[in-house]
């Protein structure tokens, strides 16, 4: 249920976050989902993509930092309190939330809320127990 990551390290300056989509672009990778955090001097863009390798590749080769690391994405009702729930379960289970972001496709209908943890073998498992639906890479591709 583990999903592959791209964490791509942006200097804070014009143009830079138009050069990796482009890069991207250019090399027929489409993104799925994406956040991107920033301070005064850099950001860092995280992205779901259908090839994490391939990406990583690219956007190397056009001097970008990139890490790749595992994140999981679960089902939500998209409802007040429904993201409260899942962070409910993990926190009972003491299990640190690095950081989250979210996408929904209609509204109403599910949102899909990817988590980055300390321990990501103990959150699915606490999540499994609850019956929380966990969506694999293949799901995310298919939205």
């Amino acid at each position: 249920m583990k999903i592959k990551q791209i964490s791509v390290f942006l200097e804070n300056k014009k143009g830079r976050l138009l050069e990796a989509t482009e890069a991207l672009a250019k090399a027929d990778i489409n993104i799925r989902a994406l956040s991107i955090a920033d301070t005064s001097e850099f950001g860092i863009l995280r992205l779901i993509v259908q090839d994490p390798d391939k990406a990583k590749e690219v956007l190397e080769k056009n001097d970008f930092t990139v890490r790749v690391s595992d994140v999981i994405a679960v089902q939500v009702v998209d409802s007040p309190g429904g993201l409260a729930s899942i962070l409910k379960i993990l926190n009972d289970n003491d299990i640190n939330v690095e950081y989250i972001y979210a996408f929904i496709q209609k509204s109403g209908q599910k949102a899909v809320v990817v988590l980055k943890m300390e321990d990501l073998e103990k959150g699915i498992k606490a999540l499994n127990e609850k019956g929380v639906i966990l969506l694999t890479s293949q799901d995310i591709l298919q939205l």
